[in-house]
């Protein structure tokens, strides 16, 4: 009775080690993904968000650079219809993140919400407007770096 009562002391103490373990690891590395992600996030944001129309097919190859799947998709439509635009107006639109903070994470996603500036000259206006946005981007691991798969403007 004894040795049944240490085994299950021993089998008790080792469930609860291996699940520490377990749940500080999961910590851990959700904890490298949000710095990994933050850090990507805030060059995929200025990618993504700005755009010269003198050299705007470069401008959207960088960004799609920091997109993938149907963001990646949904990026090219959007860019594709806005370079007549773009071009006609002389418009060059400079993006720089504020700030970002976390809205949720695991190690295989991070949603961030992303405060957005777009500093913004056309020849439509006189001197440069900036425009206030917010947006949250899904980051996920796609081939050692981290992607934006979806972008919300809140």
């Amino acid at each position: 009775m004894k040795r049944l009562w240490l085994y299950g002391l021993i089998l008790a103490a080792l469930a609860l080690s291996g699940a520490g373990w377990y749940f500080t690891d999961q910590h851990h590395r959700r904890d490298v993904a949000v710095r990994q992600s933050t850090v990507a996030a805030n060059a995929a944001a200025q990618a993504i968000f700005s755009y010269d129309y003198r050299s705007f097919d470069a401008s959207v190859a960088n960004g799609r650079n920091f997109a993938t799947g149907g963001f990646a998709d949904e990026y090219a439509q959007t860019t594709g219809a806005l370079k007549a635009n773009a071009v006609a107006e002389q418009a060059i639109v400079r993006a720089s993140v504020s700030a970002t903070g976390v809205v949720s994470a695991s190690p295989s996603q991070v949603e961030l919400l992303v405060y957005v500036d777009q500093y913004r000259r056309n020849a439509n206006i006189t001197g440069e407007k900036v425009d206030q946005n917010r947006v949250v981007l899904t980051m996920v691991p796609v081939g050692g770096a981290w992607k934006v798969s979806h972008a919300l403007a809140v």
